[in-house]
């Protein structure tokens, strides 16, 4: 290979500022998948009076919605960078959007009854869900277009979830205990809702700005002759395109990307796992630990090893390999969650020691599949021509809204299944025994046993270092 050639193809190091622009976007993303996935449901249930079964089917459906319009939102995503050269557009029409939604989502009143109350919150959530996928599709597609490098990719995906774990803590810790600082519980939840809406936004907001940044070193890329002959037959119907089209695009692009079939089933189980630990940890606290405010501690826990761990995977998949890592991630926090099932039978502060060790591997499963991801795309882009990211980012965010849904609708229904006993702020009630056991086995068992899971499907993913640095042009 000649110099000029060898130069071509030398990987550019992401700037500071580019990497830290992109990772604040991560304060609304951590803010958005943490906080309702953690009170949401128990507002309803135990602030509204709502069913648990009910309460779950809110939070499912929405979930649903997001489903449905996370594919027409990232090829309408393709399209607008098609017409505009930037993804920009929609990302500050989410951002602006969500906090007036999000903070509504919190501002129903118990004196509204259960029925009228669950109607409003469901209408405010899904309006929240929308704004959120309007910034969240295109954003989790830039990490492609910003770099060619599978260093450098896991580099930035690893700065990105340093502050992910941080606005986990901020909102994990920081909205219970605004929702808890007054004595009305109707004004704390208000104040939680406006508070963390505007922070969620302004995160969204300010990483709108690598959009640019991403359409410039994309204009800038040198095109190689393998490219050059690719058709791009996909990317130029999906700007006049129909809805129908839309979806069939992100069937083709699973059909046709087995790296990317193994990777997003290993991610999807893996965020069912979550979101049913998330969505049980209020539960936990109340009536485990026997304190509300204990989920404070119980995302300290989590949190505070995650941030220290995150730099640590990152030079693991330098050693190993992404995948590798990937796999020791999800490994060590299934040990760490299956052990939490002594809690049935002994809880205690030993619960935040296992919580702590799954934090370990939390920042693992951050990280490392949000930079495999863009390695997927990169790697179809070569055999189905460039253009397509946004509808596998799409694809992405359906399928990580699923296992989030899911997850909480798990809990729910072990909650309804168990006898457990909703009421509305202020009220005392005492839960029977098969409640409490079943919150602990969500909390425990249930993810322990999908993330075994994942590992099955983790094993097909093939794509390696070599696939991507010695085939993939880099950006200049």
């Amino acid at each position: 290979m000649s110099t000029e050639a060898r130069s071509e193809r030398a990987p550019v190091r992401l700037s500071p500022r580019t990497i830290v622009l992109y990772a604040i976007g991560s304060l609304g993303t951590g803010g958005y998948a943490t906080l309702p996935g953690l009170v949401l449901t128990y507002f309803l249930t135990d602030n509204l009076g709502v069913a648990a079964l009910a309460a779950g089917l809110i939070v499912t459906a929405a979930k649903i919605w997001d489903v449905l319009i996370d594919p027409l939102i990232g090829a309408a995503s393709d399209r607008q960078l098609a017409r505009t050269g930037s993804r920009r557009g929609f990302m500050v029409t989410g951002a602006l959007a969500l906090p007036f939604f999000f903070a509504l989502t919190f501002a129903v009143p118990p004196s509204w009854g259960p029925v009228a109350g669950a109607i409003s919150v469901l209408l405010a959530f899904l309006a929240t869900a929308t704004a959120f996928s309007l910034f969240q599709v295109p954003y989790v597609a830039l990490p492609a277009e910003l770099t060619g490098s599978y260093d450098e990719r896991t580099r930035l995906l690893g700065w990105r979830v340093v502050v992910l774990t941080a606005a986990i803590l901020l909102f994990g810790a920081g909205g219970p205990a605004l929702r808890n600082a007054g004595d009305d519980p109707v004004q704390g939840y208000l104040l939680m809702g406006i508070a963390s809406g505007i922070a969620i936004g302004i995160g969204m907001l300010i990483a709108s700005g690598t959009a640019d940044m991403a359409a410039k070193r994309t204009a800038a890329a040198p095109v190689t002759t393998a490219d050059a002959a690719i058709p791009t037959a996909d990317a130029a119907a999906a700007v006049a395109s129909t809805w129908r089209h839309q979806y069939m695009s992100g069937f083709r692009a699973l059909g046709r990307s087995q790296p990317f079939r193994a990777l997003l089933g290993t991610f999807v189980l893996q965020a069912l796992a979550t979101g049913t630990m998330l969505a049980g940890a209020q539960y936990v606290a109340t009536w485990v630990l026997r304190s509300e405010d204990a989920v404070t501690f119980v995302f300290v826990a989590l949190v505070g090893p995650a941030l220290l761990a995150t730099p640590g995977w990152t030079v693991i998949a330098r050693r190993v390999g992404k995948e590798r890592a990937f796999a020791m991630a999800t490994v060590l926090f299934t040990a760490a969650a299956a052990s939490l099932v002594f809690a049935v039978w002994a809880s205690g502060a030993w619960i935040y020691v296992s919580v702590a060790v799954a934090g370990v591997a939390y920042a693992g499963l951050q990280s490392l599949p949000m930079a495999m991801l863009p390695d997927v795309i990169s790697h179809d882009e070569r055999t189905s021509g460039a253009g397509q990211a946004g509808t596998f980012t799409g694809i992405w965010t359906a399928g990580e809204t699923v296992g989030f849904a899911l997850g909480a609708t798990a809990v729910s229904l072990t909650l309804a299944a168990t006898g457990y006993i909703s009421t509305v702020a202020g009220a005392t009630v005492e839960q029977p025994d098969a409640a409490v056991t079943g919150i602990v086995l969500s909390f425990s068992a249930l993810p322990a046993v999908l993330m075994a899971g994942s590992l099955l499907t983790l094993r097909h993913y093939r794509l390696r270092r070599a696939d991507i640095d010695t085939l993939e042009p880099f950006h200049a």
